[in-house]
């Protein structure tokens, strides 16, 4: 059994992180809670354009990602700020649903507190005392069943889906082999490889699940006056060689590996406790993407890429790898690994995954990822489902 060494929650659930989340309810709050992280050594803040003036289910979708992501494993305490009152998403109403986890929580509301001045006070000192009790605790052995394993991959071009994606998928079956389970989001990469993926599913309800999710996003898409293949491939990917969505997405579910799937999710929805791998609904845009990951609990991420990124989440560690070795060149100070010698018949897939299984491990036991260390945790984002009113 392969253990790693994180930091147990009340809840069950372990964290490879011990973060303080300064987490924004409304665009009202952003600046606040950025000041407020600044202050606070360990401390990270979400910010955000929404939480004011969406339609119903966007403002539920809203609550939804910060919620999880106030929920997720990697974050120790979270204190909450809003600005006056938006029916449905309080910092009471996100509190409630993190509350659960029985992590420390506070909330600040801007205007109750007297405005700004004496709500960004209130703030940091809850904020100082969550710190200092965070810091009293210590990483301890779990097993890795206790971990879920996001997987995103952009940029994409013809490396990808035969070096970097399926080395991913590897990665997965390894995780879930012991009892963990992984996560694939990206439903417009699903296009065209959508037999290939119900094949793996474990029941026909699941298959069903999955071609309904794959229709209605094009659906949408269509709705907008565009066909998706206006958006899909993207301009880079055809750069990279790709030729069509089909052809994307043949390369991008490789990041599936060899595991069934056991269930769909819904955006930004808790896997079940069943191990094994779960897909879900979601946009290609990347920091949409990887932020419903990361609200669905995910403490880890490798993010495949071909011609190179910058993508990294704020609260959960993003492992870049590439198989391209030119991106590898050129973006080496943003990237993990490099498995560009599966094409140049230097190393085996199999020997490709045991390096991103290795690289994760080792992010879980607390090595710090490059955008980590330069503080470039620039990709947190919520999908929208409406107009703003």
């Amino acid at each position: 059994m392969t253990e790693f060494f994180g930091y147990p929650r009340p809840d069950g659930s372990v964290g490879i992180r011990n973060t303080l989340l300064i987490l924004a309810g409304t665009v009202y709050a952003n600046k606040l809670c950025a000041h407020v992280a600044s202050l606070i050594q360990g401390a990270i803040a979400i910010e955000h354009p929404l939480g004011r003036t969406q339609v119903k289910p966007d403002l539920r979708l809203t609550r939804r990602f910060l919620s999880g992501t106030g929920a997720n494993p990697n974050v120790g305490g979270v204190v909450i700020v809003d600005h006056f009152q938006e029916l449905g998403c309080t910092a009471e109403d996100i509190a409630q649903d993190i509350s659960p986890t029985g992590k420390l929580i506070a909330t600040v509301n801007i205007r109750k507190s007297g405005g700004l001045i004496s709500a960004t006070e209130k703030a940091t000192r809850y904020a100082l005392e969550i710190a200092r009790q965070l810091s009293n605790q210590r990483r301890e052995a779990a097993p890795l069943s206790k971990l879920i394993f996001g997987m995103n991959c952009g940029t994409s071009d013809t490396t990808s889906g035969l070096s970097s994606n399926p080395a991913t998928g590897l990665c997965s079956d390894k995780i879930i082999a012991e009892g963990g389970r992984s996560i694939m989001a990206e439903t417009t990469e699903w296009m065209g490889a959508e037999v290939w993926l119900t094949g793996k599913a474990v029941s026909k309800e699941v298959a069903d699940k999955i071609m309904a999710g794959v229709a209605d996003m094009e659906a949408r898409a269509l709705a907008s006056g565009e066909d998706i293949r206006g958006s899909q491939p993207t301009g880079d990917n055809i750069l990279g060689g790709l030729t069509t969505i089909e052809e994307k997405s043949m390369g991008a579910c490789k990041k599936a590996g060899n595991s069934p799937i056991v269930d769909y999710l819904d955006i930004a929805m808790p896997p079940g406790s069943q191990p094994g791998l779960y897909v879900m609904y979601g946009p290609g845009h990347g920091a949409e993407s990887i932020s419903s990951i990361a609200a669905a609990g995910s403490q880890v991420l490798v993010f495949s890429t071909g011609g190179g990124h910058t993508i990294s989440h704020p609260i959960m560690p993003t492992i870049k790898v590439t198989g391209h070795q030119e991106s590898w060149d050129l973006m080496k100070d943003t990237m993990e690994l490099n498995v560009s010698g599966v094409l140049r018949g230097e190393i085996s897939l199999e020997q490709a995954g045991q390096m991103v299984f290795d690289e994760v491990l080792a992010t879980c036991n607390g090595r710090l990822t490059k955008s980590e260390i330069l503080k470039d945790d620039n990709s947190f984002a919520i999908h929208r489902v409406g107009i703003s009113i």
